[in-house]
């Protein structure tokens, strides 16, 4: 498995199938997604390393090691290391499309556009 490498860390495709798609994700200390949304998936965070703060449709929640969340289509999320130790969760995508031209931004810290790159 082949690891996309991202201002924040890294993702890696553990499994693709027409019916969903399943991700392991590092986010580096002091680090952040883009906080963004998609129109066509629900997502499924399980924290396997670390804390996060996830922020979901302006909330901020925090969640660790064996603690999950669940994001619904068209919820604007984010997850965000705060800590000084690498946070890695799973994510399992569910819904109709998968693919990374799903992804509207509404703030980025890495200056990238709307359906440009992951996260």
């Amino acid at each position: 498995m082949e690891m996309d490498h991202r201002p924040w860390g890294w993702y890696k495709v553990l499994l693709d199938t027409p019916d969903y798609k399943v991700k392991e994700i590092l986010v580096k200390p002091n680090s952040r997604l883009s906080y963004q949304f998609h129109h066509k998936r629900s997502e499924h965070w399980y924290i396997v390393q670390g804390e996060a703060t996830v922020t979901l449709d302006d909330k901020n929640i925090v969640i660790k090691k064996g603690e999950y969340i669940d994001i619904p289509a068209l919820s604007k999320h984010r997850i965000a290391n705060n800590s000084k130790e690498d946070v890695i969760f799973i994510e399992t995508q569910t819904g109709e499309y998968f693919g990374e031209d799903d992804i509207v931004r509404v703030e980025d810290d890495y200056g990238r556009s709307n359906n440009t790159d992951l996260n």
